[in-house]
């Protein structure tokens, strides 16, 4: 049985972006009539796979995503002392490591660089008379914790504070206004108050966006179901492009698959109550002789061989009571047609935490041990110089909010809101023009794209 309703705005795609859109349209902007539609159940696509960390360490150019993200992570706290820290927020923070002394200048360049963009102070520890002054992560607190980041280049008070690192680790930055918080409680915390203003959600796939000649939007689903509205959002994640493409919009989006596995840590090798640690030189992984030639012969292995990216990551998951870890390498950012399920490599677990080994060397007893290792992921849906869309398309009454690559929790209270002001016609922050589509057609823009420089993706 077919049906048609009327609401003033539909966003397709209840994910995280999604939902945020619709808590501060309806709590901020007052519109409270609105339709969130979704192919499946709230939160259960990519929302549903992310490693769920935040931070504000954002490379430039400009100041927009230390901003964004700044105004994201005060948004978050409001909702987590508002709501008792129903999703669990941290701000254990971030630890970026080197074993390589060449990359210690350009560390402090960068980060003073990032403080400069308003990221917070960056403290240098060079000597072991420094270690007092450092004030270590609260595992729990998020309010009181110090902002920028420390850089710790003293391999004593290196080794003093992270035991469980390589003895060759030479530089440590620890990010402080960053840490993790479940995803899924603070999506649903956003949708349960959303839906208490009178936001609905409908299970249903778009089929077809038609513009009527009022202006209004018609959209049918793959039930013959039709939506009525007059204003429309594109937050399909995923599928935010062929969305557009029913608008007749070209969105510049691709897309790249990233995993994570979760295993448990029997061996307590990661301090529960440790940061986020992430390695940040590229290496060669170690491999015994028959591996070798297995891998030689390999063609879609043999890769394994070579000088492996930098940025393999771990962090605790769960409680105190837990063991469970998760483990992250990029190693492969091939840009891909999303498909489901989500294709795993059979051993991109062993290859992890083979990685990891370098950086936390305990983590080798894992390696063809593990206990039920976990892999899943998402796609990465990113921009050319992986900075999102939010704001309108150009088609009147029609928006996007997208584009959130790896920061999509993160971001997706600032982005929300962004989005919201937009189609409440709202004063917007100065870093709004940075996420709009049309910037693209600007031809500055386009001359600073030539020169992007990091993006900042693990």
């Amino acid at each position: 049985m077919t049906s048609s309703r009327q609401a003033q705005v539909v966003i397709c795609g209840a994910g995280i972006a999604g939902i945020s859109s619709a808590y501060y349209l309806a709590t901020r902007a007052g519109i409270t009539d609105i339709i969130l539609l979704d192919m499946d159940s709230p939160l259960s696509l990519t929302s549903d796979q992310s490693t769920e960390c935040y931070r504000n360490w954002w490379p430039g150019p400009g100041d927009a995503m230390v901003r964004f993200m700044n105004r994201s992570i005060d948004l978050m706290e409001e909702l987590a002392q508002r709501s008792n820290n129903v999703f669990q927020l941290n701000r254990r923070g971030y630890l970026y490591c080197s074993s390589d002394p060449a990359q210690v200048p350009t560390i402090l360049r960068e980060a003073q660089e990032i403080s400069r963009l308003g990221a917070g102070p960056v403290r240098v520890y060079e000597r072991k008379g420094d270690h007092g002054t450092y004030l270590p992560a609260d595992s729990e607190d998020f309010l009181h914790q110090p902002t920028g980041a420390d850089l710790l280049l003293d391999r004593e008070m290196i080794r003093q504070s992270f035991p469980f690192l390589a003895d060759d680790i030479c530089a440590v930055l620890h990010a402080r206004r960053a840490g993790w918080l479940s995803a899924q409680q603070l999506g649903m915390y956003l949708l349960e108050q959303a839906r208490q203003l009178g936001v609905r959600f409908i299970k249903g796939r778009v089929t077809g966006i038609e513009i009527l000649p009022s202006g209004e939007f018609r959209v049918s689903t793959a039930k013959g179901d039709q939506l009525i509205s007059t204003a429309f959002v594109d937050a399909a994640g995923p599928f935010l492009k062929p969305v557009a493409a029913m608008l007749g919009v070209d969105l510049p989006v691709k897309h790249e698959l990233h995993l994570k596995v979760n295993f448990k840590d029997s061996l307590a090798v990661l301090p529960r109550n440790a940061p986020m640690v992430i390695y940040t030189v590229p290496q060669t992984l170690q491999w015994s002789d028959e591996e070798r030639r297995e891998l030689e012969a390999d063609p879609n292995y043999r890769f394994l061989l070579d000088e492996m990216p930098s940025g393999v990551h771990t962090r605790p998951e769960g409680g105190s009571g837990s063991q469970m870890i998760l483990v992250l390498w990029e190693y492969d950012n091939a840009s891909v047609e999303p498909a489901w399920p989500v294709p795993v490599d059979p051993f991109y677990a062993e290859i992890a935490v083979r990685g990891l080994g370098r950086l936390i060397p305990e983590m080798y007893q894992y390696s063809g041990k593990f206990t039920k290792p976990v892999v899943d992921g998402g796609y990465y849906t990113k921009t050319p110089e992986n900075r999102p869309l939010i704001g309108p398309l150009p088609v009147p009454g029609a928006y996007v909010i997208g584009a959130l690559s790896g920061f999509g929790i993160m971001a997706s209270c600032a982005a929300g809101e962004l989005l919201s002001k937009h189609i409440a016609g709202s004063e917007l922050p100065d870093y709004a023009p940075a996420f709009e589509l049309e910037r693209y057609q600007r031809p500055d823009y386009l001359e600073l794209l030539n020169n992007w420089g990091d993006s900042g993706q693990l």
